[in-house]
């Protein structure tokens, strides 16, 4: 197998856990509202197991352009 095998791998783990996290903190119960919500749910997944050892990434406010078209 390799390390270019393992290495994959190791992230599509990592991102499992990541995502089994958010899913104990109910994060998937309600849709996202806004972009804070998720990109919380994002930094989550993205923690992957870093969240069992205190970590709790949260996204407070988030401002989102959007382009208006020309008059």
């Amino acid at each position: 197998m390799g390390l270019t095998g393992l290495v994959p791998l190791l992230v599509v783990v990592w991102l499992i856990i990541g995502v089994v996290a958010a899913g104990q903190r109910h994060y998937f119960d309600n849709a996202p509202t806004n972009c804070a919500t998720t990109g919380t749910i994002a930094v989550t997944i993205i923690a992957g197991p870093l969240n069992y050892f205190g970590v709790n990434p949260k996204i407070a406010d988030c401002h989102v352009n959007v382009p208006q078209p020309s008059p």
